[in-house]
């Protein structure tokens, strides 16, 4: 049996630098909290938990002075830098530069709009760490949609500025602006800015491409990733015998039976060292 690792499967940049600067600190000071799981893994939570990282919650932070808090990759509102400045917490801010950029993006164009005439859109998951970021930059007035019958709910008598969460498929935002264009007044402006992160985007046909080769393929990732549910159904329009896995143990000896190629792949938010272990189980 052959078994194969996505090499292009892993961590993107925005998690291996919030990891990177998590372990920097506790190797200095194992007294460091995290607002949130530092990445939607639960494996590579705990392996950070047992050098001394702490996950803790936006009502915890509330409670906590003269602390030391690290911000992930996901991103954070105005409101979290200013409790930490009211509470005396020092903030280590791992927000990813494509998160940070597209934070200043939306919160320039609130700015320069009228509000009563125009409607900021942001393409995302409902609930998500990075669109409460974002939201957040305009005082919580956007109207986020996740899905193409969300659309509903927009005034196509307003101007309409089209934002995505940068996780979101390339695809799915096209068929979102289209939708849009069509149901639009023509005395109105739309705009749509593509701000999905190719890094993330690029994985897409590469993973299909991947998940085609083999007879099976384990796409490995936790339940919370939202990158991970994209990829995971690239995967699957691939090669129908794909199945999620969070870990070895979820293995399933019946799945290899008369399999002689098995392909090994992951989220944004999954480890190297995890995929490695699973292909280790198989073997």
């Amino acid at each position: 049996m052959r078994v194969e690792i996505d090499q292009d499967s892993g961590f993107c940049f925005g998690v291996v630098n919030a990891i990177n600067h998590a372990e920097k600190e506790l190797a200095e000071d194992n007294d460091l909290y995290c607002l949130g799981d530092i990445v939607h893994n639960s494996q590579e939570v705990a392996r950070l938990q047992k050098k001394g990282l702490q996950t803790i919650n936006h009502e915890t932070l509330k409670e906590m002075y003269n602390k030391k808090v690290l911000l992930r990759a996901h991103g954070e509102p105005p409101s979290t830098y200013e409790r930490a400045k009211q509470n005396n917490i020092r903030i280590i801010d791992a927000t990813c530069p494509v998160v940070l950029q597209l934070q200043r993006k939306i919160r320039k164009k609130y700015l320069e709009l009228d509000s009563d005439n125009a409607q900021i859109v942001i393409f995302g998951k409902i609930g998500h760490a990075e669109v409460n970021g974002l939201v957040g930059q305009i005082e919580g007035k956007a109207i986020v949609i996740e899905k193409k019958t969300d659309i509903d709910q927009l005034d196509f008598n307003k101007d309409i500025y089209l934002f995505s969460q940068t996780t979101m498929s390339v695809d799915d935002f096209k068929e979102i602006v289209n939708e849009i264009q069509l149901r639009v007044s023509e005395k109105v402006v739309f705009h749509s800015f593509d701000t999905i992160c190719r890094q993330v985007a690029n994985r897409m046909p590469h993973i299909k491409a991947f998940a085609s080769k083999h007879d099976l393929v384990l796409f490995v990732a936790g339940e919370k990733s939202s990158n991970g549910k994209v990829l995971l159904s690239e995967c699957q329009k691939a090669n129908p015998n794909t199945h999620l896995i969070s870990n070895p143990n979820d293995i399933r000896p019946e799945w290899l039976a008369g399999i002689a190629s098995v392909g090994i792949c992951g989220a944004t938010s999954t480890p190297k060292w995890l995929m490695e272990e699973v292909a280790k189980a198989i073997k």
